[in-house]
């Protein structure tokens, strides 16, 4: 009967730890390198890898600034960090189940009966004491309890690095298109300066009779448009900073970024990136952990069929008399085990079973999914820093282009060789491709910045 006993412990003690196997047939295959450049490595995720002072590489104080405010302003921030502290709590709550558990109690009661037929009177009785019980994990139900806790408090921890670094992201993106959109601007103002200067070239020649009211129209016309486009970016540029407000966690109402000139160095990612920088993305590491977490729980949840032990202990006093209640001879005390073997449940255990399971699938599928846009995010950026830097460079002869055309075209329309509205032409074209160029820019810094929230931080 011993060895019988002894056998059944050690098989379920066995049973406790199976758990289910990450297929690696379900996970993504790993690429020998990026298509645009780079090389892949395997490693663990690994949350608590610094991430950088990456913004800090693209030289400007005011980034900085907006940056250090919305760290500590943040709403998106400061509710996942209540949310890691939540979890925290959680570890130590699962954790305190694993310890002895000492409670004192005190108590009173008058209660009378019949005894043998005959009534008694009313007794008084009092007491006192010190209960402690602690549940034996023989089978590791509680130890694994605490570990998918604890998986989850890191997983919780991986989701503040991502919510830090998605901010930060956002308030650099918005940032530099303001700063983008603060040159564009400017060059359309300008633009409108050399329009009324045309126009009032064009009023003059009408009024000498060298050219028709038409022409005078049509300049006319050319400058409220542009005035009509430069009034446009006014409002979008007090869109982008209400929208910088939010991210800083202030007012919009007190909220300004003076304007100033776009000075942001535009930072070089070294070539050959290895995907060895992909493990401290946050968002990865967050899902593995909760992949590990839910893997745990399926223990946790076929440890319910185990048996379960507790060792429990009182000991105080218990007296009729309250002014004998701590006397020697009214002291009381006990000491007990308690085992339960669950038998019969309806199914109810079973299908705690099937539904952790069904939630690591569920984990599994997640990683998966996180992996494969941790892919594609790089891929996205990479290819586009490329394909930008090809179409800064044509936009650029574009604009060099256009301009020498304006300038050719000012000095054959004051010399009566071409039409206004060839001028117009040119102007117009000069002004589209140089705000053109502007955009590609502005894209280019976007797009940096998207590479860095790929890359789950800087790239040192």
């Amino acid at each position: 009967m011993r060895l019988a006993l002894v056998f059944l412990v050690t098989l379920l003690a066995g049973c406790a730890a199976s758990l289910p196997k990450i297929d690696a047939e379900k996970l993504p295959p790993t690429p020998q390198s990026f298509r645009e450049g780079g090389s892949f490595a395997v490693a663990a995720p690994a949350v608590a890898q610094p991430r950088g002072d990456w913004w800090k590489a693209f030289s400007d104080p005011a980034l900085d600034e907006l940056i250090t405010r919305a760290d500590r302003g943040n709403t998106s921030i400061r509710v996942a960090s209540a949310r890691l502290t939540q979890a925290r709590a959680f570890v130590r709550a699962t954790d305190a189940a694993r310890a002895p558990q000492v409670d004192a109690n005190a108590g009173a009661q008058r209660a009378g009966g019949i005894v043998n037929g005959v009534g008694g009177p009313a007794r008084s009785l009092f007491s006192t004491g010190v209960d402690l019980s602690y549940e034996v994990d023989l089978f590791g139900r509680l130890r694994q309890a605490s570990d998918a806790a604890r998986l989850d408090a890191q997983a919780s921890e991986g989701l503040l690095q991502s919510a830090r670094l998605l901010v930060q992201a956002e308030v650099a993106q918005t940032y530099l298109a303001l700063r983008a959109l603060d040159r564009e601007r400017a060059l359309v103002r300008s633009t409108v300066g050399a329009y009324r200067e045309t126009l009032a070239l064009t009023e003059r020649r009408w009024r000498a009779g060298d050219v028709a009211e038409l022409d005078v129209a049509r300049a006319r016309t050319e400058v409220a448009a542009t005035e009509s486009d430069a009034i446009a970016l006014d409002r979008q540029r007090a869109e982008l900073e209400h929208a910088l407000a939010v991210l800083v966690g202030e007012p919009a109402s007190t909220f300004t970024v003076d304007v100033g000139e776009w000075t942001t160095l535009l930072p070089a990612i070294p070539a050959g990136v290895p995907s060895t920088i992909l493990t401290r993305r946050p968002d990865i590491s967050a899902a593995q952990n909760s992949l590990l977490a839910a893997q745990t729980r399926v223990g946790v949840a076929k440890a319910a069929w185990f048996p379960s032990f507790a060792l429990t202990a009182t000991g105080g006093y218990a007296s009729t008399d309250l002014s004998d209640l701590y006397k020697w001879s009214s002291r009381a005390w006990g000491i007990g085990l308690l085992g339960a073997l669950p038998l019969f449940d309806g199914g109810r255990r079973n299908a705690g079973i099937q539904s952790a399971g069904a939630d690591f699938d569920i984990a599994l599928a997640r990683y998966r999914e996180q992996v494969l846009v941790a892919f594609k995010d790089v891929e996205d950026q990479l290819a586009a820093r490329a394909l930008l830097e090809e179409q800064a460079e044509a936009q650029g002869r574009a604009v060099a282009s256009a301009s020498r055309s304006t300038a050719l075209s000012e000095v054959r329309y004051r010399n009566g060789y071409v039409s206004q509205l060839d001028l117009l032409d040119a102007q117009r074209s000069e002004l589209r491709n140089r705000r053109q160029a502007l955009q590609v820019r502005s894209a280019q810094y976007q797009s940096t910045v998207a590479l860095v929230r790929a890359l789950g931080g800087g790239w040192n």
